[in-house]
């Protein structure tokens, strides 16, 4: 073998060269794809960031040492035993996200699945990167090809980690990225098998085998991303009620919007962020209160989050409200709130009214970091902090920023989740709130038959929480004068002693919302 490689000419040589150079290139590109499609799926899912991004870092880290270990065991045929892993990788990778979709819908398998995912892609990227490093040696010496795998390998993986959230999330979503990575795996075979047949170590048998299994995976792979659109479609009417009638996935999260009847439903992540049917009940809740706090009219609005305009639409039924500034970090739900008719009927085209209405897309922390302007009211109607960059928008530090934005004689009120679902972490949120600088809290709820028992966290720095009245000639459906006080009141069981404050070096509040929602979910 050595003979027929030195018998060969410079050029072909360097074609081979740079041949293995795109191999490592891509290897490096797609292992670093696989591991982030797996965790983020996980994510979407099942919530916690942080855990499903360590656990699938330390399993997937694990696995690659396991595979280079089995490398040294590799003596022959390095080019046979490198396409079959390659064509494997590109499979199991390229079909990793679909599966695990199937998985969270049709079965209870997704978290050992999620493991076996991981563990195989780690132990066949840390098999290949040992051999690409021999057959590179046909070519260089040692230190030279360490030197060319390891930094093309890398120079792909910072690829990746920049190409994934600014162009494959926002274009293609984690679903039609992970098959078409898959096939960008393949590539390697197809370059190997068709590159390197002269001096291919392996039985005509041997690679008749392997060229079977790259047309079969990439057909395979081919037809899932041809039907990638009618999977997506009939996963999302396995997973949600209803006709699913819009859906996307931005590089912040999977919008989900489905209609059954006259019932339209929000959903971010898979979580429910408003039914059509109630969702004037939390609105109702979350504006009309602290509008009662008595003597009070804000004239200047702060809204974080709520980008649906439902909200803003009970804010503009007072008259006296000269500017509403709505801050949420997604253009894309903005865009459906001011452009879907479904969304237009329910919030009476609220966003379009330019003229007290102004729209920022923006991160709720950062925005009020760099805020100058003071505000009378600011509501947080933002999603339940059930992975790690929502927990640090129910932060000390982030309600200390809200207070620094806050009029001297303000209100805040914020969404603190279900205190029956996860009753530790609403008054974690209510004790948090209290820490970050407000003088005065009061924590209420009401009942939201699509959500259940809800939360709320009303606070001020120095004015007395006194709800007394509604405002005269205010058009509610839910809230009367007969059950304004009662929203205050917590029965027994609702109630929990020595609540925990949340900070961002310390975020209890992620694990205590998601062990309080396993417990309901089981």
């Amino acid at each position: 073998m050595t003979q027929q490689v030195l018998s060969r000419t410079d050029r072909a040589e360097r074609h081979e060269f740079l041949a293995l150079v795109y191999c490592v290139f891509i290897a490096g590109l797609c292992s670093i794809i696989y591991e982030l499609l797996i965790a983020t799926t996980a994510s979407y899912f099942m919530g916690d960031a942080i855990l499903f991004f360590s656990l699938t870092i330390g399993i997937y880290m694990a696995a690659m040492g396991a595979g280079s270990y089995a490398s040294k065991y590799i003596k022959t045929h390095l080019f046979h035993w490198f396409t079959g892993a390659e064509i494997l990788l590109g499979l199991v990778g390229g079909l990793s996200v679909p599966a695990l979709y199937f998985a969270f819908s049709h079965t209870e398998l997704f978290l050992p699945l999620y493991a076996v995912f991981t563990l195989c892609v780690g132990f066949l990227i840390g098999l290949e990167i040992p051999l690409l490093t021999r057959l590179l040696d046909r070519y260089e010496g040692l230190r030279s090809n360490i030197a060319h795998v390891l930094s093309l390998d890398y120079l792909g993986a910072l690829v990746a980690t920049v190409a994934f959230p600014f162009m494959l999330l926002p274009l293609l979503g984690t679903f039609k990225t992970s098959i078409a990575f898959g096939l960008v795996n393949m590539s390697i075979g197809i370059l190997i098998l068709w590159r390197f047949a002269p001096v291919f170590d392996a039985a005509p048998r041997a690679k008749r085998h392997l060229a079977r299994m790259l047309v079969v995976s990439s057909v395979l792979l081919f037809l899932a991303a041809i039907f990638s659109g009618k999977l997506l479609r009939a996963w999302d009417d396995s997973v949600f009620s209803g006709r699913v009638v819009y859906a996307k996935e931005t590089k912040f999260q999977k919008i989900v919007v489905t209609k059954d009847r006259s019932d339209i439903r929000l959903f971010l992540d898979g979580n429910l962020q408003f039914s059509s049917l109630d969702e004037y009940r939390y609105h109702e809740a979350l504006v009309h209160v602290p509008f009662s706090v008595a003597g009070f009219q804000p004239r200047r609005v702060l809204l974080l989050g709520a980008g649906d305009g439902m909200a803003v639409r009970e804010i503009l039924k007072y008259g006296f409200v000269e500017n509403v500034t709505l801050v949420d970090l997604d253009p894309a739900i903005t865009k459906i709130a001011t452009a879907n008719p479904y969304f237009l009927a329910h919030n009476k085209k609220s966003l379009l009214r330019d003229d007290v209405v102004d729209i920022v897309h923006a991160d709720a922390f950062g925005y009020l970091q760099d805020a100058e302007s003071y505000y009378d009211l600011i509501i947080a109607d933002l999603p339940d902090p059930n992975n790690s960059a929502l927990a640090r928008l129910y932060a000390k530090e982030f309600y200390r920023l809200v207070l620094s934005r806050l009029a001297v004689d303000g209100v805040f009120v914020t969404q603190a989740t279900s205190p029956f679902f996860s009753q530790r972490a609403f008054w974690d949120i209510a004790e948090t709130v209290k820490a970050g600088g407000f003088s005065n809290i009061a924590p209420y709820h009401a009942q939201v038959p699509s959500f259940g028992e809800w939360g709320f966290v009303m606070a001020a720095p120095r004015r007395p929480l006194n709800v007394l009245h509604l405002h005269a000639g205010i058009e509610t459906r839910f809230l009367s004068q007969d059950n304004l006080a009662g929203l205050f009141s917590f029965d027994k069981d609702l109630k929990t002693e020595k609540p925990t404050v949340n900070t961002l070096d310390k975020p209890v509040l992620l694990s205590h919302y998601m062990e309080g929602w396993r417990k309901w979910a089981r």
